[in-house]
């Protein structure tokens, strides 16, 4: 895969479809690689139009990590003091606009999943020109009093990190068992596939770690949503464990004009089920920016 220089760092990408149409930069969540965007539903979005972008954001998969840095306080950082987060979710919207200029793309339209939807509220804030539509997904707006995760869910993001692959994988699965769509569960067997496969990749803990902080350090996004313009459409499942679903629903009372499209039974993953009507939404959502 291609590599990029984008705001001092190094972010590892790669595309989808005709150069000539228009970009579509699709941004992961905590702690996930861009293979968390599966090539085949990029493939799909490129039939419709676009030129598809994924990477993997600072301190994840193949982009430059910060292990130089020391180990973020969670406990203290949740309780007020921010001074060991290691950066902000602004800054991985700086990131991604690094990006975009690397690929000389003025403006495109933006995709973001969980921590990403924060990253691409981020962007869609610092960077409003540089947006054509934002699709928030299974996100929240960074009020604590909205989106947090169930107690299940807060628990298995804090298993201990695994010394091995096996114990990547066991991890892997214990997560995705309390998060994945019970209207639309997985098998074991595919849980572990692509447990396995991003662990082969690059296992990143430490990094998935500082990225938790710099979520939990950064503000609400409540006032500065209320300022965006461009076409805007939230999605989030119902049965959203590690998000509730009182983040996608506050995501799109602040965001004027914002469209917001609920599934039952829909967890915090993309279920192949879901693809083609989320693929309908998104460029539904692009097609309002003319």
């Amino acid at each position: 895969m291609p590599r990029a220089e984008a705001n001092g760092i190094e972010l590892e990408y790669d595309t989808f479809g005709d150069p000539a149409d228009p970009t579509l930069l699709l941004i992961m969540g905590l702690g996930t690689q861009l293979t968390g965007w599966p090539p085949e539903f990029c493939r799909l979005l490129a039939g419709r139009g676009f030129h598809v972008v994924r990477f993997d954001n600072r301190d994840i998969g193949l982009s430059t990590q910060f292990d130089h840095l020391p180990t973020p306080d969670l406990f203290a950082i949740m309780t007020g003091d921010a001074s060991t987060a290691p950066y902000l979710l602004e800054d991985f919207a700086h990131d991604a606009a690094g990006l975009l200029d690397a690929l000389g793309v003025d403006r495109a339209h933006i995709v973001g999943a969980s921590m990403g939807g924060m990253i691409a509220q981020e962007l869609v804030m610092k960077y409003p020109k540089r947006v054509l539509s934002l699709c928030s997904i299974m996100s929240t707006t960074g009020d604590r009093a909205v989106g947090q995760p169930s107690a299940a869910a807060m628990a298995a993001l804090l298993l201990p990190a695994a010394t091995d692959r096996a114990g990547a994988v066991e991890r892997g699965v214990k997560v995705l068992k309390v998060i994945s769509s019970p209207g639309y569960p997985p098998t074991e067997q595919w849980m572990r596939e692509r447990t396995g496969e991003g662990y082969d990749r690059a296992y990143r803990p430490a990094g998935g770690m500082r990225q938790l902080a710099a979520l939990v350090a950064s503000p609400d996004r409540t006032p500065a949503l209320r300022e965006v313009t461009v076409p805007t459409v939230v999605i989030h499942g119902e049965a959203d464990q590690l998000v509730d679903v009182s983040g996608g629903k506050a995501t799109a009372a602040a965001i004027p004009g914002a469209e917001l499209v609920l599934y039952p039974g829909l967890g915090h993953d993309l279920p192949e089920a879901l693809w083609t009507p989320i693929i309908d939404v998104i460029a539904r959502n692009a097609a309002r920016a003319g």
